[in-house]
């Protein structure tokens, strides 16, 4: 691409794949755009988009002395997250997508979104965008295709997955791949001005037919919504695929930990929002003597390998990370990283050409223009940035980024993390006594809404495996792929499992644990724990350190609050029980026997430890 002119181009000239030109045709037939440009993923390519974006006001260019190579883009106020009640898993029947997902039936959906797409993208660009989630080539990686009339997702995809060129090299004429399409849903007639983010107020659908690998998404232009790759294809989708295929979609991070010894383990983590999934993934240890470095931030694609161990991938080539609450102290490494080459969107922006979010500085900037092209000031009494306010950036820009995170065979994973916010309860680490006990704690995963969550307040909230929203089939059946996945004939040394909550509070509601890089003194242990080497009591909830076996020299740390962080509330557990009952009971007969054999097992424990 030499200009801001995109010529029209055929399918036929850029691409041999038969189904895939003949599905570009049907999508330029039914959507009408003006032009058709097929993405190259090249350097030149993503710096047309930035000039389309900057020319068209939805991208504004930031100080090239404070922040080079960067953008800070605003979009519209009613299109700023993923929309999770225009959402629709669209399998063959309602029972297959499930109690926790909406659905609709397939056909009636298609037919509605055809009249959607009808003609949506008069007076734009239509892009096709071939992408690789995970290294091109590799064994578990996927390839797929999205059609869009955005610049800003064009941009955004040459961060955040392989584009282009390369990606249909590898498709070749006759390889697998998912469709996607999207489209703002805002034609242009003639002579009719653009707006700086252009979206449907009135529509929005983001729709997966899983048994076509096929997404639709229509009237959104932010995000997951969008970015088809990512929530869409690489676990809505994924999910399914590894259901069928015998393999693993997760919403977790990966991280790789190096003791001062030399020896490495690999590690993965499901964690809900507002638990700093991505805060640990790119950890800076606090104790001597030992590394954290970052696989991925998001998402992990697991297989077998020929030894009989999951290996994993990061499926993403960058990192969409919430904004508000990063700062040198939650997450140097991300502070770093989103120096250069960044696209902000819904950032504030200072008088010199930088972006600020609250909680960026200890102090609050004089005068800021916010989200919403507003003028602001510490008085003028409302946030600056929106709270979903983001950064995407080129994983391989992350300072902490691992040499080995685009290893075509991945890494071997050696323990899975899950976690959530819990202020009682749930002691600060727990090991689970095998996998069918570790995919329980997984399946039963809950946190407490805070002040900035919707919803009451301390209201305890479910999210199996973090993967809640991102699941494209029955739930039930997930958790029975879980413990089908433990019990494969050729696993060799399945990871260990273990539960983590860094916010558990004292009687004044203040955390007991410090959190951000003192979180490698519990990861040491896990460590530890997955050579058997590290000393654990078993308890009625799963195996706990003891105080003396946490690595807390050098941590100012009362020693009530290291036991209290460490100890079994019996009484509490009970308690809990019919919560994790009710919360099980609306999978129905989906939910697979091992887990009612884990909640029958968990309560004959505690009542074991109640007459003692």
């Amino acid at each position: 691409m030499s200009s801001l002119t995109i010529e029209v181009e055929t399918s036929s000239s850029e691409n041999r794949h038969k189904q895939l030109a003949r599905w570009v045709d049907e999508a330029t037939q039914m959507c009408k755009p003006d032009r058709i440009h097929w993405c190259d993923g090249s350097n030149e390519e993503y710096q047309t988009m930035l000039r389309l974006m900057i020319l068209s006001g939805t991208a504004i260019p930031l100080d090239e002395q404070k922040r080079p190579n960067s953008v800070a883009v605003r979009s519209n106020p009613a299109d700023v997250a993923r929309v999770e009640d225009r959402t629709f898993i669209c399998a063959s029947t309602q029972e297959q997508a499930g109690p926790t997902n909406n659905w609709e039936d397939p056909e009636k959906m298609r037919q509605k979104l055809r009249g959607l797409f009808a003609g949506s993208m008069a007076g734009r660009t239509m892009y096709v965008i071939p992408y690789s989630m995970g290294p091109i080539g590799s064994p578990i990686a996927k390839i797929g295709v999205e059609i869009t009339d955005s610049p800003y997702v064009v941009a955004s995809m040459h961060i955040m997955a392989r584009v282009g060129t390369r990606v249909l090299g590898a498709l070749g004429e006759d390889g697998e791949f998912v469709r996607g399409l999207h489209s703002v849903g805002a034609p242009l007639a003639s002579n009719e001005a653009d707006s700086p983010w252009p979206c449907n107020a009135e529509h929005k659908y983001i729709c997966h037919f899983p048994e076509a690998r096929e997404i639709w998404s229509f009237g959104s232009g932010y995000g997951g919504n969008a970015l088809l790759g990512k929530k869409c294809h690489a676990l809505r989708i994924a999910s399914v695929q590894a259901r069928d295929e015998g393999w693993m979609a997760e919403h977790m991070l990966i991280l790789k930990m190096t003791s001062p010894s030399g020896q490495v383990k690999y590690m993965t983590g499901a964690f809900p929002s507002a638990c700093g999934k991505t805060n640990l993934s790119m950890l800076i240890p606090t104790i001597p003597g030992w590394k954290v470095e970052t696989i991925g931030d998001d998402i992990a694609w697991m297989k077998f390998g020929a030894n009989g161990r999951l290996y994993a991938i990061n499926p993403e080539f960058g990192f969409f990370g919430v904004a508000p609450g990063t700062n040198m102290k939650s997450n140097r490494n991300a502070m770093l990283m989103v120096a250069r080459n960044a696209i902000f969107t819904n950032c504030a922006i200072t008088p010199e050409g930088d972006i600020w979010w609250e909680g960026m500085t200890d102090e609050r900037p004089a005068h800021l223009v916010d989200w919403l092209r507003r003028p602001w000031t510490p008085a003028t009494g409302r946030k600056a940035a929106h709270p979903n306010s983001r950064f995407t950036i080129l994983a391989s820009q992350c300072p902490s980024i691992a040499p080995e995170w685009e290893d075509p065979k991945g890494v071997p994973i050696d323990a899975i993390l899950f976690g959530g916010r819990r202020g009682g309860i749930v002691p600060l680490v727990t090991e689970a006594f095998n996998w069918q006990h570790g995919t329980f704690m997984g399946a039963t995963a809950s946190s407490e809404t805070t002040a900035a969550s919707v919803g009451k307040v301390g209201h305890l909230r479910r999210d199996p495996m973090a993967m809640l929203p991102f699941c494209g089939y029955h739930m039930g059946d997930y958790f029975a792929h879980w413990l089908k996945i433990g019990k494969r004939s050729d696993a060799g040394q399945l990871p260990k499992i273990f539960y983590v909550n860094w916010f558990r509070t004292d009687e004044h509601g203040k955390f007991l644990w410090p959190g951000y890089g003192e979180n490698s003194r519990v990861l040491k242990w896990i460590f530890e724990r997955c050579d058997n080497q590290g000393h654990a009591v078993d308890t009625p909830i799963g195996r706990l350190p003891e105080p003396g076996d946490l690595d807390t020299q050098g941590l100012a740390l009362p020693a009530a609050s290291v036991a209290k962080l460490l100890s079994v509330d019996v009484d509490g557990w009970r308690q809990e029980l019919p919560l994790i009952e009710k919360h099980f009971s609306q999978f129905g007969a989906h939910l697979p026997e091992g887990l009612k054999d884990e909640v029958k097992s968990l309560a004959q424990r505690l009542q074991a430890a109640k007459q003692k």
